[in-house]
Protein backbone atom coordinates (compact mmCIF):
# COMPACT_ATOMS: atom_id res chain seq x y z
CA UNK A 1 0.00 0.00 0.00
CA UNK A 2 1.31 3.66 -0.76
CA UNK A 3 0.74 6.79 0.78
CA UNK A 4 1.50 10.25 -0.21
CA UNK A 5 3.57 12.39 1.77
CA UNK A 6 4.30 16.64 1.87
CA UNK A 7 7.67 16.50 0.90
CA UNK A 8 8.87 18.43 4.29
CA UNK A 9 7.10 15.33 6.09
CA UNK A 10 9.51 13.21 3.78
CA UNK A 11 12.55 15.32 4.75
CA UNK A 12 10.95 14.74 8.57
CA UNK A 13 10.67 11.48 8.67
CA UNK A 14 14.11 10.78 6.80
CA UNK A 15 12.81 9.73 3.27
CA UNK A 16 13.77 12.62 1.44
CA UNK A 17 17.23 14.83 2.16
CA UNK A 18 16.84 18.39 0.87
CA UNK A 19 17.08 21.67 2.46
CA UNK A 20 14.25 23.06 4.17
CA UNK A 21 13.51 27.15 5.58
CA UNK A 22 11.04 25.50 7.96
CA UNK A 23 10.38 21.65 9.11
CA UNK A 24 6.81 20.69 9.45
CA UNK A 25 5.60 20.33 12.65
CA UNK A 26 2.73 18.06 11.78
CA UNK A 27 3.32 15.05 9.14
CA UNK A 28 1.14 15.33 6.48
CA UNK A 29 0.02 12.10 4.42
CA UNK A 30 -2.48 12.41 1.57
CA UNK A 31 -4.82 9.65 1.19
CA UNK A 32 -6.82 9.06 -2.25
CA UNK A 33 -6.37 10.34 -5.71
CA UNK A 34 -7.85 12.30 -8.00
CA UNK A 35 -10.96 13.98 -6.17
CA UNK A 36 -14.70 13.30 -7.27
CA UNK A 37 -15.50 16.81 -6.72
CA UNK A 38 -14.28 19.63 -8.78
CA UNK A 39 -13.29 22.67 -6.68
CA UNK A 40 -12.37 25.32 -9.12
CA UNK A 41 -8.87 26.36 -6.74
CA UNK A 42 -7.90 22.60 -5.87
CA UNK A 43 -5.41 20.95 -7.94
CA UNK A 44 -6.80 17.69 -7.06
CA UNK A 45 -10.30 18.86 -8.50
CA UNK A 46 -11.74 16.26 -10.71
CA UNK A 47 -11.18 18.31 -14.01
CA UNK A 48 -7.71 19.96 -12.98
CA UNK A 49 -4.80 19.15 -14.94
CA UNK A 50 -2.43 20.03 -12.50
CA UNK A 51 0.15 17.63 -11.49
CA UNK A 52 -1.31 14.68 -9.46
CA UNK A 53 0.92 14.98 -7.08
CA UNK A 54 0.18 18.21 -5.92
CA UNK A 55 -2.21 19.43 -2.99
CA UNK A 56 -1.87 23.57 -3.04
CA UNK A 57 1.87 24.04 -4.31
CA UNK A 58 3.32 21.57 -2.27
CA UNK A 59 4.88 18.42 -3.81
CA UNK A 60 3.66 14.61 -2.34
CA UNK A 61 5.79 12.13 -3.09
CA UNK A 62 4.70 8.49 -2.85
CA UNK A 63 6.03 5.75 -0.53
CA UNK A 64 5.37 2.24 0.60
CA UNK A 65 3.20 2.35 3.97
CA UNK A 66 6.09 0.15 5.74
CA UNK A 67 8.52 3.39 4.67
CA UNK A 68 6.17 6.05 6.09
CA UNK A 69 5.38 3.98 9.43
CA UNK A 70 8.82 3.22 9.91
CA UNK A 71 9.41 7.17 9.51
CA UNK A 72 7.09 8.09 12.83
CA UNK A 73 9.06 6.00 14.54
CA UNK A 74 12.27 7.57 13.63
CA UNK A 75 13.90 9.14 16.91
CA UNK A 76 14.54 12.33 14.95
CA UNK A 77 10.89 12.46 13.82
CA UNK A 78 9.65 12.05 17.26
CA UNK A 79 11.52 15.02 18.69
CA UNK A 80 9.91 17.19 15.64
CA UNK A 81 6.66 16.00 15.13
CA UNK A 82 3.71 17.59 17.21
CA UNK A 83 0.65 15.97 15.25
CA UNK A 84 -0.31 13.84 12.50
CA UNK A 85 -2.57 15.56 9.75
CA UNK A 86 -4.16 12.77 6.95
CA UNK A 87 -5.70 14.75 4.24
CA UNK A 88 -8.21 12.83 2.68
CA UNK A 89 -8.97 13.10 -1.39
CA UNK A 90 -12.94 12.58 -1.69
CA UNK A 91 -12.96 9.42 -3.73
CA UNK A 92 -14.92 6.29 -3.07
CA UNK A 93 -12.59 4.65 -1.52
CA UNK A 94 -10.30 6.97 0.59
CA UNK A 95 -12.07 7.68 4.01
CA UNK A 96 -12.05 3.56 4.52
CA UNK A 97 -8.81 3.85 3.77
CA UNK A 98 -7.93 6.24 5.68
CA UNK A 99 -9.53 4.43 9.05
CA UNK A 100 -6.91 1.87 8.61
CA UNK A 101 -3.87 4.02 8.51
CA UNK A 102 -4.99 5.55 11.53
CA UNK A 103 -4.91 2.04 13.18
CA UNK A 104 -1.60 1.65 11.85
CA UNK A 105 -0.14 4.96 12.80
CA UNK A 106 -1.27 4.17 16.19
CA UNK A 107 0.92 0.92 16.72
CA UNK A 108 3.86 3.59 15.98
CA UNK A 109 3.38 6.56 17.87
CA UNK A 110 0.92 8.00 20.39
CA UNK A 111 0.71 11.91 18.81
CA UNK A 112 -2.58 13.35 18.03
CA UNK A 113 -4.14 12.92 14.74
CA UNK A 114 -6.64 14.61 13.08
CA UNK A 115 -8.20 13.97 9.81
CA UNK A 116 -9.39 16.30 6.70
CA UNK A 117 -12.14 14.66 5.00
CA UNK A 118 -15.91 14.87 3.95
CA UNK A 119 -17.59 12.58 6.15
CA UNK A 120 -21.01 13.09 4.82
CA UNK A 121 -23.14 11.77 7.75
CA UNK A 122 -22.50 11.80 12.05
CA UNK A 123 -22.48 8.42 12.14
CA UNK A 124 -18.98 8.33 9.43
CA UNK A 125 -17.88 11.32 11.94
CA UNK A 126 -18.14 9.17 15.03
CA UNK A 127 -16.35 6.12 13.47
CA UNK A 128 -13.10 8.35 13.15
CA UNK A 129 -13.22 9.91 16.74
CA UNK A 130 -14.15 6.37 17.94
CA UNK A 131 -11.03 5.27 16.55
CA UNK A 132 -9.23 7.72 18.51
CA UNK A 133 -8.74 10.50 15.99
CA UNK A 134 -9.01 14.08 17.68
CA UNK A 135 -9.63 16.42 15.02
CA UNK A 136 -12.04 16.27 11.96
CA UNK A 137 -12.39 19.16 9.86
CA UNK A 138 -14.60 19.52 7.21
CA UNK A 139 -13.84 22.19 4.58
CA UNK A 140 -15.85 25.11 4.06
CA UNK A 141 -13.03 27.25 2.16
CA UNK A 142 -15.86 29.52 1.01
CA UNK A 143 -17.01 31.88 3.51
CA UNK A 144 -20.14 32.31 1.66
CA UNK A 145 -23.26 29.93 0.16
CA UNK A 146 -22.60 32.37 -2.68
CA UNK A 147 -18.87 32.17 -3.17
CA UNK A 148 -19.06 28.51 -2.53
CA UNK A 149 -21.40 27.95 -5.63
CA UNK A 150 -18.75 29.60 -7.59
CA UNK A 151 -15.57 28.03 -6.60
CA UNK A 152 -17.35 24.19 -5.08
CA UNK A 153 -18.93 21.51 -5.67
CA UNK A 154 -22.27 20.33 -3.34
CA UNK A 155 -24.14 22.68 -1.16
CA UNK A 156 -22.54 25.11 1.55
CA UNK A 157 -25.62 25.05 3.50
CA UNK A 158 -25.52 20.96 4.03
CA UNK A 159 -21.98 21.23 4.91
CA UNK A 160 -22.63 23.60 7.31
CA UNK A 161 -25.05 21.64 8.87
CA UNK A 162 -23.15 18.58 9.29
CA UNK A 163 -20.20 21.07 10.81
CA UNK A 164 -22.77 22.55 12.92
CA UNK A 165 -24.30 19.26 13.87
CA UNK A 166 -21.18 17.51 14.44
CA UNK A 167 -19.67 20.34 17.32
CA UNK A 168 -22.98 19.92 19.19
CA UNK A 169 -22.75 16.22 19.60
CA UNK A 170 -18.70 15.82 19.10
CA UNK A 171 -17.39 19.84 21.17
CA UNK A 172 -13.82 20.42 21.21
CA UNK A 173 -13.07 18.01 18.03
CA UNK A 174 -14.41 19.31 14.91
CA UNK A 175 -12.56 22.19 12.75
CA UNK A 176 -12.93 23.95 8.84
CA UNK A 177 -10.73 25.71 6.70
CA UNK A 178 -11.79 29.09 5.25
CA UNK A 179 -9.48 30.48 2.05
CA UNK A 180 -9.20 34.28 1.83
CA UNK A 181 -9.06 35.40 -1.50
CA UNK A 182 -12.56 33.33 -3.28
CA UNK A 183 -14.35 36.73 -4.27
CA UNK A 184 -16.26 37.23 -0.58
CA UNK A 185 -15.97 40.34 0.66
CA UNK A 186 -13.38 41.11 4.04
CA UNK A 187 -16.94 41.44 6.13
CA UNK A 188 -17.98 38.36 5.31
CA UNK A 189 -15.17 36.35 5.78
CA UNK A 190 -14.94 38.16 9.59
CA UNK A 191 -18.28 37.52 10.01
CA UNK A 192 -17.81 33.64 9.13
CA UNK A 193 -14.86 33.35 11.49
CA UNK A 194 -16.80 35.19 14.17
CA UNK A 195 -19.94 32.43 13.78
CA UNK A 196 -17.66 29.13 13.72
CA UNK A 197 -15.83 30.21 17.02
CA UNK A 198 -18.80 30.88 18.43
CA UNK A 199 -20.30 27.15 17.55
CA UNK A 200 -16.47 25.68 19.03
CA UNK A 201 -15.44 24.82 15.75
CA UNK A 202 -11.45 25.58 15.38
CA UNK A 203 -10.42 27.46 11.55
CA UNK A 204 -7.44 27.16 9.57
CA UNK A 205 -7.06 30.04 7.56
CA UNK A 206 -5.31 29.48 4.32
CA UNK A 207 -4.56 32.54 1.51
CA UNK A 208 -5.62 31.22 -1.68
CA UNK A 209 -3.36 30.38 -4.00
CA UNK A 210 -3.31 29.80 -7.92
CA UNK A 211 -1.83 26.72 -9.38
CA UNK A 212 -1.41 26.26 -12.74
CA UNK A 213 -3.83 23.39 -14.41
CA UNK A 214 -6.67 24.33 -11.92
CA UNK A 215 -9.61 26.70 -13.04
CA UNK A 216 -8.76 29.37 -11.12
CA UNK A 217 -5.24 29.38 -12.23
CA UNK A 218 -5.23 33.07 -13.24
CA UNK A 219 -6.93 34.43 -10.08
CA UNK A 220 -3.97 36.52 -7.72
CA UNK A 221 -3.32 35.69 -4.09
CA UNK A 222 -5.22 38.36 -1.87
CA UNK A 223 -3.43 41.70 -1.64
CA UNK A 224 -1.22 41.17 1.87
CA UNK A 225 -2.95 43.79 3.34
CA UNK A 226 -6.15 42.56 2.96
CA UNK A 227 -4.98 39.07 4.28
CA UNK A 228 -3.14 40.95 7.37
CA UNK A 229 -6.33 42.39 8.79
CA UNK A 230 -8.29 39.35 8.28
CA UNK A 231 -5.32 37.71 10.19
CA UNK A 232 -5.54 40.10 13.43
CA UNK A 233 -9.74 39.67 13.17
CA UNK A 234 -9.34 35.94 13.36
CA UNK A 235 -6.63 36.45 16.51
CA UNK A 236 -9.18 38.84 18.23
CA UNK A 237 -12.10 36.12 17.69
CA UNK A 238 -10.41 32.98 18.42
CA UNK A 239 -8.97 34.66 21.99
CA UNK A 240 -11.96 35.88 22.56
CA UNK A 241 -10.27 39.47 22.51
CA UNK A 242 -12.81 41.12 20.80
CA UNK A 243 -15.46 40.60 18.19
CA UNK A 244 -17.03 41.17 14.94
CA UNK A 245 -19.56 43.82 16.32
CA UNK A 246 -16.93 45.89 17.34
CA UNK A 247 -15.11 45.97 14.11
CA UNK A 248 -15.89 48.76 11.74
CA UNK A 249 -16.41 47.62 7.96
CA UNK A 250 -16.88 50.32 4.86
CA UNK A 251 -18.13 49.11 1.66
CA UNK A 252 -16.83 44.99 2.91
CA UNK A 253 -13.71 46.37 3.65
CA UNK A 254 -12.33 46.23 7.60
CA UNK A 255 -11.47 49.67 8.11
CA UNK A 256 -10.63 49.10 12.32
CA UNK A 257 -11.13 46.66 15.20
CA UNK A 258 -12.66 48.77 17.50
CA UNK A 259 -9.15 48.56 19.24
CA UNK A 260 -5.77 50.26 19.28
CA UNK A 261 -3.82 48.98 16.46
CA UNK A 262 -0.63 50.56 18.36
CA UNK A 263 -1.67 48.55 21.77
CA UNK A 264 -2.30 44.97 19.32
CA UNK A 265 0.88 44.98 18.20
CA UNK A 266 2.61 45.50 21.36
CA UNK A 267 0.45 42.60 23.04
CA UNK A 268 -0.21 40.15 20.33
CA UNK A 269 3.38 40.49 18.33
CA UNK A 270 3.47 38.13 15.72
CA UNK A 271 1.25 35.62 17.05
CA UNK A 272 -1.77 36.66 14.39
CA UNK A 273 0.58 36.11 11.30
CA UNK A 274 1.80 32.39 12.39
CA UNK A 275 -0.02 29.56 10.99
CA UNK A 276 -3.40 28.82 12.22
CA UNK A 277 -5.90 25.65 12.90
CA UNK A 278 -4.77 22.72 14.68
CA UNK A 279 -1.86 22.90 17.61
CA UNK A 280 0.78 21.50 16.34
CA UNK A 281 0.36 22.50 12.55
CA UNK A 282 2.76 24.79 10.63
CA UNK A 283 2.14 23.97 6.78
CA UNK A 284 5.64 25.57 5.99
CA UNK A 285 5.28 27.21 2.27
CA UNK A 286 1.16 25.65 1.84
CA UNK A 287 0.17 28.75 0.31
CA UNK A 288 3.47 31.05 -0.17
CA UNK A 289 6.49 31.57 -2.63
CA UNK A 290 9.77 31.31 -1.39
CA UNK A 291 12.02 34.33 -1.14
CA UNK A 292 8.98 36.42 -0.90
CA UNK A 293 6.71 37.32 2.30
CA UNK A 294 5.28 34.70 4.26
CA UNK A 295 1.48 34.51 4.48
CA UNK A 296 1.51 32.54 6.88
CA UNK A 297 4.26 31.98 9.16
CA UNK A 298 5.30 28.59 9.81
CA UNK A 299 7.41 29.68 13.19
CA UNK A 300 7.86 32.58 15.42
CA UNK A 301 8.57 35.86 13.54
CA UNK A 302 11.78 37.89 13.53
CA UNK A 303 11.07 41.34 15.53
CA UNK A 304 11.27 43.20 11.58
CA UNK A 305 8.59 40.42 9.97
CA UNK A 306 6.41 41.68 12.97
CA UNK A 307 6.63 45.35 12.23
CA UNK A 308 6.22 44.39 8.20
CA UNK A 309 3.47 42.57 8.87
CA UNK A 310 1.25 45.50 11.15
CA UNK A 311 2.80 48.14 8.57
CA UNK A 312 -0.03 46.21 6.29
CA UNK A 313 -2.70 46.18 8.68
CA UNK A 314 -1.79 49.72 9.32
CA UNK A 315 -1.57 50.37 5.32
CA UNK A 316 -5.37 50.83 4.68
CA UNK A 317 -6.16 53.47 7.78
CA UNK A 318 -6.80 50.70 10.09
CA UNK A 319 -5.59 52.95 13.57
CA UNK A 320 -8.36 54.57 15.26
CA UNK A 321 -9.34 57.69 15.46
CA UNK A 322 -9.46 59.24 19.08
CA UNK A 323 -13.11 58.55 19.60
CA UNK A 324 -13.01 55.10 18.84
CA UNK A 325 -9.43 54.61 20.64
CA UNK A 326 -11.28 56.21 23.79
CA UNK A 327 -14.31 54.03 22.79
CA UNK A 328 -12.65 50.58 22.52
CA UNK A 329 -11.51 48.20 25.47
CA UNK A 330 -8.34 47.57 26.02
CA UNK A 331 -6.83 43.61 25.28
Amino acid sequence: MMIRCSMGTAKVLGLKKLKVDALPTTAYLMVGERCRFNCAFCTQARESSARADLLSRVSWPKFEDEEVLQGLAYADSQTVLQRICFQVVQDKAALEETKEWVKSVQTQTHLPICVSAGPRTLEEVKELLDLGVDHISIALDAATPEIYAQSKDGSWEERFALLSESVKKFPGHMATHLIVGLGESEEEMVTCLQSMYDLGITVALFAFTPVKGTRMEGRKQPEMSLYRRVQVAHDLIRHGLARTEQFGFQDGKLIHFGLDVNELQVKRGGEPFQTSGCSGCNRPYYNETPGKELYNYPRTLTPEEIEQAWAHVEETGSKESDETKRGGEGV
